[in-house]
This record gives C-alpha cells, structure tokens and sequence, in this order.
C-alpha cells in the first residue's frame, strides 16, 4: 500500500487529538502499520505525517472549496453556498474539528505555521476573488473573506467545546447571505 491510502486515517486522527496528542502507537493502531512501516511510508517520523496529512487536507480544500469559488460561471451566492455545503460534509455538520484548530494549539513550530497560514491566504483570496467577480470591491471583498474564515472557524471551536453543532450549521447557513450583502 502507499502512504497516501493511509493519509485519511493520518488526517482524523491529528484533527482529533492534534501533534502533541498523538503517539507512535496511536499512529499505528490507526493505520494498521507497524513502527518499521510507518517509517517506511514516512522516513521524517511523526513530522512527515503530519506536513503529509497537512497536503492531503490542502488538496481536499483546493479540490472541494477553493476550485469552485475561483470558477468563472455561477452566481456567487450560489458558489458560496456549495462552499458551505462541502464544509459541513467535511466537518461532519460540526461534529468533527478542524485539523488547523487542534494542530496549531499549543506550541507551532514554524513549518506547520507556514503551511496553515498558506492554506488560510488561499481560503480569504478564494472567497474574495467570488465576491470580487461579483462586484464587491476588492478591500472590502478581502475583509469578508477574513471574517466568513474567522466565522467558521470560531463556530468550530464553539461547537467543539460545546459539544453542540448548532452553531457551527447556524454559521454556513447565514454565511452565504451575509457574504453577499449589497450585491
């Protein structure tokens, strides 16, 4: 098997419990892997897993959420929309955290810094390129980015420690409109 058929295993489980909180066994338990095997598929150890777990969630946000907005066609309303739903399938309506969340508690080291703060300038530039398409000008198209990723990842965080998706939901559904104010 490759190393990427145990990526998803990888991405639950970091997302679940963050750096600090998994170990080698764990890692292994989930993967079905020995120790030798995981240094196999990951010679760098626990830090290759997780820049590699990191990608996989990057390629998933590109591929789902940052292709569509960036999309010629389509009302904006609409593709903000999609983004919502693609962001609840991912974070199971609020039930499930959000990898950025639990791997950047705690002390960051700076290469995981970098790739999180890369993957939050995709997200903002994705939504304001949407709402820039759509008329809004491009400062005032940023700051909504901002805030639309400050509002889902706050009603993460809210959900997570309330152990209530409900505000997380209530976030996606209003997003969209809130977003698209004055167009």
């Amino acid at each position: 098997m490759s190393r990427e058929t145990h990526l998803p295993a990888l991405f639950q489980l970091f997302r679940e419990q963050g750096y600090d909180g998994v170990s080698l066994a764990n890692i292994a338990k989930a993967t079905g892997l020995g120790k030798a095997s995981l240094y196999h598929h990951f010679p760098g150890g626990k830090d290759e897993m997780v820049l590699a777990t990191l990608g996989y969630a990057g390629d998933w946000l590109e591929q789902n959420v940052l292709q569509p907005l960036r999309q010629d066609d389509g009302e904006v309303q609409e593709l903000l929309q999609g983004m919502c739903d693609r962001l609840s399938q991912l974070y199971d309506e609020g039930r499930q955290p959000c990898i950025l969340g639990t791997m950047t508690f705690g002390p960051v080291r700076d290469d995981l810094h970098e790739a999180v703060k890369q993957g939050l300038v995709e997200f903002i530039e994705a939504i304001a390129l949407a709402l820039v398409k759509a008329g809004v000008d491009e400062a005032l198209a940023k700051e909504r980015g901002e805030d639309a990723l400050m509002a889902i990842q706050g009603s993460l965080l809210i959900a997570r420690a309330m152990d209530d998706p409900k505000p997380f939901q209530r976030v996606l559904k209003r997003l969209p409109g809130q977003l698209c104010e004055g167009i």
